[in-house]
């Protein structure tokens, strides 16, 4: 039970990580009396100030309604809320801010493509393929639009190290196949996907390729015109931003022959009792008024990874996944689902011995320890290992090797408590 010995490259960021946690008011908070541990992450990350405070400005000083008023207060704020568009389609190389879509998050990106562009294009005889490690964003809209159109939805397997199954891939991905749609990063295995690769073979059979970067996007360099990506969907939550709002990049192409998703305010051009037309994008799929303070902390909180550098976010996650992993393995009936850390992101799901992970999560929490129990919206995920759940632990830019350590000490609390024997 002795803590190992952190690498040389987490140790020697020590005090830049001291500096960024100062940024995240939370992370000062005490839970049942203890320090804060939090180790959720692939959930929802936790808010520096520079985004709260950025938000906070908006209301204090440029509250009103976007694209509908000439007065000052809705020019400023429909500046600020543009001028995230256009952070946003810097941050992942799009060609034109017009391409980003704003939605409530990934799910609804998801469904957008999926209700939008599957029910315009698919047809009976076609297939959608994705796989079994998807979260349940990316299956269950497929599902409902396969069952609309008459189009068979076909999944990729993955091995028993948690990755996708490329022997079975090309008898999967066919002439049939219009959509393949696949995570980035597994939110449970902590898998990453050779996203360049997957796209190529979709487009190979003539496929659109439809990307989920909830996982990926946050802590991994972006750029969807060298992925070739035809849709990428992310959360502005698990990236330093605030609930509420996420985004759709599409091929513009794309975007411009889909139906509107949403009917309302704003996706019009004209209204006439006889039918209407629709706007330009990106606003023919922006009904109603927008998340506007949202908009504005999710540039705020690309403002600042970026200051970070993503190249850093990367290496510092790697350095702890690789940490976790090892102390992790130390403790004998503990299993942890995926492959080995080199081709993983920054989290671990695990089991202990027969505890139940919520049982391991109300433990853990009462030291302070923030992790997540369950099967994470990836049932495919756990019935392939024949699990009903388990417990995650997820890593950010504001963790450290102590944190890991806790955990380590926590876990051999709950194993001492049920009794487990190695």
């Amino acid at each position: 039970m002795t803590p190992m010995t952190a690498s040389p490259a987490l140790a020697a960021t020590t005090d830049r990580v001291a500096a960024i946690r100062r940024d995240f008011p939370i992370l000062a908070r005490e839970v049942h009396g203890r320090p804060l541990t939090y180790l959720d992450n692939t959930a929802s990350s936790q808010k520096p100030v520079q985004v709260i405070e950025a938000m906070n400005r908006y209301y204090r000083e440029m509250h009103a309604n976007v694209h509908r008023g000439v007065h000052f207060l809705s020019e400023t704020a429909t500046a600020a809320y543009e001028n995230a568009r256009l952070r946003v389609a810097r941050f992942i190389n799009a060609p034109h801010p017009k391409q980003i879509i704003f939605t409530r998050n990934t799910t609804e990106s998801l469904n957008l493509v999926a209700y939008s562009w599957g029910r315009a294009n698919l047809k009976p005889g076609d297939e959608v393929l994705i796989t079994e490690m998807e979260h349940h964003s990316n299956i269950v809209p497929w599902q409902l639009v396969c069952a609309m159109t008459g189009a068979t939805l076909r999944y990729v397997p993955i091995t028993a190290t948690g990755e996708l199954d490329f022997e079975a891939l090309p008898r999967l991905l066919t002439e049939r196949t219009r959509v393949f749609a696949f995570t980035a990063m597994s939110n449970v295995l902590g898998t990453i996907n050779p996203v360049a690769e997957l796209v190529a073979q979709a487009h190979a059979v003539g496929a659109i390729a439809v990307v989920d970067g909830a996982q990926s996007v946050p802590h991994l360099p972006t750029d969807v015109q060298a992925l070739d990506v035809d849709f990428l969907a992310f959360s502005a939550h698990k990236m330093l931003g605030p609930t509420g709002i996420g985004v759709l990049y599409g091929r513009r192409h794309l975007l411009e022959a889909m139906p509107p998703f949403l009917g309302g305010g704003d996706m019009i051009r004209e209204v006439k009792m006889t039918g209407s037309r629709w706007n330009e994008l990106p606003y023919k799929f922006e009904a109603g008024t927008p998340a506007i303070a949202e908009a504005i902390g999710l540039a705020a909180a690309i403002d600042y990874l970026e200051g970070l550098g993503l190249d850093w976010v990367g290496a510092h996650e790697r350095e702890l996944t690789t940490y976790a992993w090892n102390r992790l393995h130390e403790i004998e009936g503990l299993r942890i689902l995926g492959p080995e850390p080199s081709r993983r992101g920054g989290l671990l799901a695990f089991v202990l011995g027969d505890i139940h992970p919520h049982d391991v999560a109300a433990i853990l929490d009462q030291d302070g320890i923030a992790v997540r129990a369950g099967h994470h919206c990836a049932q495919p995920i756990h019935d392939h290992f024949g699990l009903a759940a388990t417990t995650r632990a997820s890593f950010y830019v504001y963790n450290t090797p102590e944190e890991i350590d806790r955990l380590v000490l926590g876990l051999y609390k709950a194993k001492a408590l049920f009794e487990v024997e190695g």
